[in-house]
This record gives C-alpha cells, structure tokens and sequence, in this order.
C-alpha cells in the first residue's frame, strides 16, 4: 500500500521547486493534492493526469479570503484535508540598514504570514475531524543566522516557531504539525539568488558535508515521511535536511590527515 492512499493534501507553493516536488511525491504516493501557487505550470497536467481529483489554483498565500474559499471548495468536492504543506516563500534580505522596510514587509508576509493564513485556512476542518497533519517549510536559516539574511532568517526563524505553537494547541486534538528546515536545495529560487553570487555558492558548498548541494526531490521525500503514518508519533519538531550544512564546521584537517 502507498504510504498517502486516499490523503488529501493541500499545498502551496506548488507550481515549483520544493512545492512541486513534493506534489509530485505525493500523487506517486495515493495522495489528491490541491495546490496553490501565484503562477501557472505545466508539469500540473502529468500530476493530474496520474490523480484525476488534484488541480492546481492560481491564488497568493497573503490572501485570507481566497485561501479559505479554495480550501473550503476542496472540503466540499473531496471530504476532508489531511495534509497541509506551506512550502510558498521568497528570499529577500540585506544588513537592517541597508533593507527597506517594504522588503521586510514582503518577506514577512509571503513567508510566515503566508505559513499562518494556510493553517487557519485548514485547522477548522482538522478540529472537526479530529486528525490532520501540517508540514511547514522553514529553512536551516531559520536555525543558524546567516550574513545578510535578515528578513529571510526572520521570517523562517518565526515559522520554526509558529509550527511548534500549533503542535502544543491542537495536539490533544489528532492533530500533528512539524517542519522541515531545508539545506540549500537546487529550485529556482535558489538559482536565482546564487547565480549571481558563484564565490559565495562555492564557500557554501565546502561547508555540505555531503559535498553537494540538495535536490527538491530529496526534501520531498521528508515531506511524505511526515505526512505518512510512519510519523504518527512525531509533532513540533523541526527536521533539518541539509547534507550536513549544519552538522558543524570543516577546516580541512582530516584531508590533512588522509580522509579524503
């Protein structure tokens, strides 16, 4: 049997990267996923082609209204929502003095006001069900600081934060949340950002254990862990995939030693 036959899942960011993989992952699974991203895509149609009642909606996460009449819509249509994944985030940031504040606004309100609409949106139905399972995709940067990474470190920090509230609020109630804090994983968005940036992309990579940065795949593989009921036992913890990023740091001396 497939770890998510007959789940319904909602998730959102799902036209790329991390969101999509996990879409993805989850159809192969047994699961319907509604997912929600701004922009359109067409790797939606093979997901629905192989998992007839999942769609894609076009709909922004800092929208309450919408969120909900989607979810509700997919309450109505499919019975129930058992997962919710919020993997919808940008990256943006700088040192304090150098961010404006509408930047910080923007990153503050996709990334953790965004992770907040999307539980308020399902957590009425898992009350009544009395079961649900809530992923959140924060960052290891919402764990360790990273230079330059005000705003993104502060908002991932919060949904670290946030997930662990809602594990201790509605635990009682059937319901687990946890997150996933991602290494640095090859999406778009992260091509986007190191490209433009290859002394810094190669600095990082030294530091992966692994010696490789992570692929979206592989990060949905933790999500469908967590959803599945092989975590039945597991809530407020916050699951770091990240090749070792961090695990601690190298200063080459055991290739000095021969370990190589």
């Amino acid at each position: 049997m497939s770890k998510l036959e007959n789940k319904i899942a909602v998730i959102t960011g799902a036209a790329s990267g991390i969101g999509l993989a996990c879409a993805k992952r989850y159809v192969q699974e047994g699961a319907t996923v509604v997912g929600i991203d701004r922009q359109a895509c067409d790797d939606w149609q093979a997901i629905t082609d192989h998992a007839p009642g999942s769609c894609l909606h076009q709909a922004d996460v800092t929208d309450s209204r919408e969120l909900k009449s989607i979810v509700d819509s997919s309450i109505v249509e499919l019975g129930a929502v058992d997962v919710l994944l919020t993997a919808a985030g940008i990256g943006d940031g700088g040192p304090v003095n150098m961010l404006d504040e509408d930047a910080w606004d923007r990153v503050i309100d996709i990334n953790l006001k965004g992770t907040y609409l999307s539980i308020k949106a399902v957590i009425d139905q898992m009350i009544s069900q009395r079961s649900g399972s809530i992923i959140t995709v924060a960052s290891v940067e919402g764990i360790n600081g990273t230079e330059g990474g005000s705003a993104y470190n502060a908002s991932k920090g919060g949904v670290v934060l946030l997930s662990k509230n809602v594990a201790i609020d509605y635990g009682r109630l059937g319901i687990r949340c946890n997150t996933i804090c991602p290494g640095f994983i090859e999406t778009p968005l992260f091509d986007s950002v190191m490209d433009a940036m290859p002394d810094f992309k190669a600095d990082i990579k030294k530091q992966i254990k692994l010696g490789r940065f992570g692929r979206a795949e592989e990060i949905a593989g933790a999500a469908c862990f967590l959803a599945s009921d092989d975590a039945s036992y597991m809530t407020g913890q916050s699951l770091v995939v990240d090749g070792g990023y961090t695990a601690g740091h190298s200063h080459g001396i055991v290739e000095l030693m021969g370990l190589v």
